[in-house]
Order: structure tokens, then sequence, then C-alpha cells
């Protein structure tokens, strides 16, 4: 995907400045977005093939894939990674201060 069509994508999304991005719709455009780079006839299959051992070996071998990509394609991979990471982190935030409310203080 280019780089000019993926912002087209993510302002249509969430409005310019990510002002519409909340913990829900990102995970729904990060799984559409998913959905639109798997082929349909994998859809219904995934096949593991890796040959990394330790999570250390995958975060090495997934920035080295990184640096073969082209540039469009690395950006956008890096961009979603870090948008899911980011607002992972918000929703984590929320559900501890949401647990913190409903605890049974008994």
């Amino acid at each position: 995907m280019k780089l000019d069509e993926f912002r087209k994508i993510v302002r249509s999304e969430f409005g310019e400045g990510l002002a519409h991005a909340t913990p829900a719709n990102v995970r729904e455009f990060l799984d559409r977005m998913e959905s639109d780079v798997i082929p349909e006839r994998f859809s219904n299959r995934i096949v593991l093939n890796e040959p990394c051992n330790t999570y250390e070996e995958v975060i090495r071998d997934f920035f080295a894939q990184i640096l073969e990509m082209p540039s469009d394609e690395a950006i956008v991979a890096l961009w979603t990674l870090s948008l899911y990471l980011a607002f992972s982190a918000i929703e984590s935030q929320y559900a501890d201060r949401f647990a913190a409310l409903f605890q049974d203080t008994e």
C-alpha cells in the first residue's frame, strides 16, 4: 500500500489529527487493515512457519524484514504497529481504572 493511500484511509477513519481515534475504533481499524493485507485465499487458514525460537529472535527478524521492505510499506507497517502499541496501553490504563471502580470491597 502506498503511503498517500494509507494517509487518506487513516484520515477518513479518524479525522484530521486522529481526533476521533479511540481504543475501540483503533482496534477495529487495525483488524480491517490486517484482513485487507492478507489475501482472501488465506483468510480461513493460518500457517505458522516461524524459524525463530525466542521473542528476541522474532523481534530481530521483524525489524530486519522491515529494513528490506519498500519505504511506503515499511512506514505503514511501523505506523500501524505503533498505533496498536499506543492504544493498547491506553486501553490497559482504562481497564485498570474501571476495575478499581467495580472492585468488591468486602
